[in-house]
């Protein structure tokens, strides 16, 4: 070869290496030996968690994969004898990608529990059976999808089938390959789910392991806290307008009790919802008619009053549980020393469900923030308090990670003083329904921001199959969906739907949360136990001390009140509105989230600032005028509240003027005072007197205000030493006239006389 080609060839070979994809983002081998590799998806859309870069790579990403619909999700006996599938390849890169094809391939069955929470962590491998590739586009341009449908065979020896011979939980991968521009053909995009199979259409069918599961399904009912005020009607403020579309068609409110609805009469035993009462109270408010911050009208009256109305009728004589009132964050509100208002999140949310639902949530029971609690807590809560009328916690909702000395799935016994019954949540199911928050996908595609979730109920179901398929035992499953679920009402509805399959072919049987809290625990030596990761989640010690100071605040201005009367209203009237928006501020719906924390705990001191606004000192029109030194200063005390407040007059120190001591006042409710403030003024002049009023306990009312002081007078003591000064100056001047008198008369015998006096000689 001549030296000329020798450099062509070289030079061509380095441009080829330059302009292609890193090997780690477009893999440059056939398809076929790409495939044999472990998955590592360049893009997901359904799937148990989101995978990303190494630190310091940035990965192209040339295709992504939207999947509409999978049918079946749960595959028995009598359903189809194909797998399809629907969606749509987007090329979302920056080049032409060419031979775009897909197949569903799928992986060995998942024999273990372990096997599952691994495969929930990461997807697990699906190569064993690699079908044949389906042609889906020859070429799409930047910008450009193409719409697909694939049907695959379960069972056979088709070139596309799965090959499924027998029930199991299978790994299955949705896999796209295309030849990007610059590129070799490689997978561009690719979706891992699990599929599970309790029957195979035509084949065998898993048969029952002994007793069946025993089902329990939470079902939550909460947002994140939304209410600034209450008022009466059309006075209510909200922070944002978000609930009105969540409250509608469409919406996740809406599709949390649509999905309820169509469930209950199959599964009335075994659904209990678990309801948040702040977000109760809140819609309760919106259906009467509601301001949005920043004074716009509400848009959700009519979605409100009518989503109200269909929870109150679908909730009558079932089963319901309190949520801590907001979900506030029991054990940060235990750790800031705020037990009152921790009795308040566990006391005050059934009586307002009772009111509002009319029906009666399982008493002295808690489920709290992650299903965890620290010892300290925990003591708190199951610890009666007969003087305040609270009974303690009789039984508590723990997930598994928060329980130390409890084998098993049945309800444990937690001893002390005061014996607890903990009912344990399958972390298993419940944790899949979790999913990841980090890439907010659904099935159905990309949703409206407030409205989205990782789709994670198809691996929920699986875990939930095998649960009762395959393990069986008579265990107990209780199934706790994240409180502020945000599935898609067909991923809600496909996870109920596989729960009544499973209760109908007799793998499972209902049991009711109360038959669980009421259960004599077979192990009464449990222990609470928290996780490092559940406190590094808590509210912020930044958020938990605005909330003490608030709280401090409050507390030192109820002291102050005093009811007027049985026509005025009473302290608590005021104050308890006050302690609710501190819960929020503590709300559970914050944790991991700062930001959410900071603005609730603003709008708490805003409120409260509005409250101790209402009562100060009024500006005068001019400057006053002070006759005498010893003259008091008037000073205009206004009460804007409904109730009596006891409050101090405080004048800063002011060059000039003295204060003299003065005793609280008490301002009528809704009225003002003239009080004059005893000064002594100690020269004349104009002086300006900043004024402000605390509660006796020092809580700051009102603004400060400069009151323009002026006097002509002089002050009783500079009065006295002038008098005194005066008289000194009398005394001493007729002493010394009256010296001079008597030296003249020669009155002095022992003085020489003047005659007898030789004058001193000069020294000159």
């Amino acid at each position: 070869m001549s030296l000329r080609k020798l450099v062509c060839t070289a030079a061509v070979a380095t441009f080829l290496v330059i302009a292609s994809p890193p090997a780690g983002a477009v893999e440059q081998s056939p398809p076929d030996e790409v495939d044999a590799l472990p998955f590592l998806p360049a893009t997901e859309v359904w799937a148990t968690r989101s995978l990303s870069a190494q630190p310091g790579q940035q990965t192209p990403q040339f295709l992504r994969l939207d999947i509409a619909q999978l049918t079946p999700r749960f595959v028995t006996s009598d359903s189809p004898g194909t797998v399809k599938i629907t969606g749509t390849i987007v090329n979302i890169g920056d080049r032409k990608v060419s031979d775009i094809v897909l197949r569903l391939e799928r992986g060995e069955p998942l024999a273990t529990e372990d096997d599952l929470r691994k495969a929930l962590r990461e997807p697990a491998a699906a190569e064993a059976v690699q079908p044949k590739f389906t042609q889906v586009a020859d070429v799409l341009e930047p910008g450009q999808q193409k719409d697909f449908t694939l049907d695959v065979p379960l069972r056979g020896t088709e070139p596309t089938s799965l090959e499924v011979e027998q029930p199991g939980i299978y790994p299955i991968l949705a896999n796209v390959n295309g030849r990007p521009d610059f590129g070799g053909q490689a997978r561009l995009a690719a979706l891992s789910t699990l599929l599970p199979v309790l029957g195979v259409p035509g084949g065998e069918t898993k048969g029952k392991t002994g007793a069946p599961a025993k089902l329990t399904v939470l079902w939550p009912i909460a947002d994140r806290p939304r209410l600034v005020r209450l008022g009466g009607e059309g006075q209510s403020e909200l922070i944002d307008d978000e609930l009105a579309t969540s409250l509608s068609v469409n919406g996740r409110l809406y599709g949390l009790l649509q999905a309820y609805e169509q469930a209950i009469s199959s599964m009335s035993t075994a659904m209990c919802v678990a309801i948040d009462p702040d977000l109760l109270r809140t819609v309760q408010a919106m259906s009467t008619g509601y301001k949005v911050r920043g004074g716009a009208d509400g848009k959700g009256r009519t979605e409100a009053r009518l989503w109200l109305d269909r929870l109150k009728l679908a909730v009558s004589g079932r089963c319901v549980i309190a949520l801590p009132y907001a979900d506030a964050d029991l054990v940060a509100l235990n750790r800031a020393k705020l037990g009152p208002m921790r009795t308040l999140a566990v006391t005050g949310g059934p009586k307002l469900i009772q009111d509002i639902l009319a029906v009666q949530p399982l008493p002295n029971l808690v489920w709290p923030e992650d299903g965890v609690l620290d010892q300290s807590t925990f003591d708190e809560l199951v610890t009666p308090q007969p003087d305040k009328g609270y009974q303690g916690m009789k039984s508590v909702l723990l997930d598994p990670t928060g329980l130390a000395d409890a084998p098993g799935t049945t309800p444990v016994g937690i001893g002390g003083k005061n014996p607890v019954t903990a009912v344990k949540i399958d972390s298993m199911v419940s944790d899949a329904l979790q999913g990841s928050d980090s890439r907010p996908r659904t099935l159905s595609g990309v949703t409206a921001p407030f409205e989205n979730q990782p789709v994670s109920v198809q691996n929920a179901l699986a875990v939930l199959v095998f649960r009762a398929g395959w393990q069986g035992d008579g265990r107990n499953v209780l199934v706790a969906p994240p409180r502020r679920w945000n599935a898609p009402l067909s991923e809600m509805t496909e996870f109920l739907t596989a729960s009544q399959k499973l209760l109908a072919g007799g793998y499972a049987a209902q049991t009711g949360l109360e038959e669980l809290t009421k259960a004599t625990p077979a192990v009464t030596n449990a222990k609470v136990a928290y996780p490092p990761e559940a406190g590094a989640r808590e509210i912020s010690t930044v958020i938990a001390d605005s909330v003490t100071n608030q709280s401090a605040q409050l507390n030192g201005l109820v002291a102050a009140m005093q009811q007027e009367d049985t026509q005025h209203a009473s302290p608590a009237d005021l104050a308890d509105p006050l302690w609710l928006g501190l819960l929020r501020a503590m709300s559970g719906a914050w944790r991991s989230n700062e930001q959410g924390a900071r603005s609730a705990a603003e709008v708490s001191q805003g409120e409260l600032n509005g409250l101790t606004g209402m009562v100060g000192v009024t500006q005068p029109n001019s400057p006053i005028l002070l006759g005498s030194g010893d003259s008091p200063i008037p000073v205009t005390l206004t009460n804007k509240l409904d109730v009596r407040v006891t409050v101090r007059i405080t004048l800063a120190d002011t060059p000039g003027i003295r204060k003299l001591d003065l005793a609280d006042q008490v301002l009528p409710a809704r009225g003002e005072r003239v009080v004059r403030v005893p000064v002594e003024v100690l020269r004349s002049g104009r002086f300006p007197v900043n004024v402000r009023l605390t509660t006796p306990e020092g809580v700051a009312l009102g603004d400060t205000v400069k009151l323009e002081v002026s006097s002509s007078a002089y002050g009783t003591i500079t009065v006295i030493i002038t008098v005194i000064a005066a008289i000194a100056l009398v005394l001493l001047s007729g002493r010394r006239i009256y010296k001079r008198v008597r030296a003249r008369n020669g009155e002095n015998g022992d003085a020489p006389s003047i005659e007898n006096v030789t004058p001193e000689k000069s020294s000159a």
